[in-house]
């Protein structure tokens, strides 16, 4: 069974970093792109950032261009995302999910088309 599985979130206070993890089991991550996603409350859901399959291309959000770093270990099957200069309002609920490389491209838009996710996990940052 496919799963991914989120770490790392916690409270932080502004200017600091986190480094978050995206650990995949019950498949081999190297098929697909994995893209981040974060939920604040009442608002809906936005791409973060996405790494291709074999990790030579990136894109970001223009919010986070410059303070948060996405990387992956396909020996390790994780993703990473370093997250740097963080602000109040990167506080949300930072979702992985698995994206088919066709979509690579359109990854940042595509969370609604998208079908394996992790549950979560929570950031805040706040002083």
């Amino acid at each position: 069974q496919l799963q991914l599985v989120e770490s790392g979130g916690g409270l932080v206070q502004p200017g600091g970093s986190l480094r978050l993890s995206c650990a995949a089991s019950g498949f081999t991550l190297d098929y697909y792109a994995i893209g981040w996603f974060r939920q604040a409350p009442g608002k809906e859901r936005e791409g973060v950032s996405c790494i291709s399959s074999s990790g030579d291309s990136t894109n970001y959000a223009d919010s986070v261009k410059g303070r948060f770093t996405i990387s992956r270990d396909n020996a390790k099957n994780t993703v990473y995302l370093q997250m740097n200069s963080l602000k109040p309002e990167d506080t949300a609920v930072y979702y992985c999910a698995a994206v088919p490389p066709l979509l690579f491209r359109r990854c940042l838009l595509s969370y609604s088309l998208l079908n394996y996710w992790g549950q979560g996990t929570q950031v805040t940052v706040s002083s």
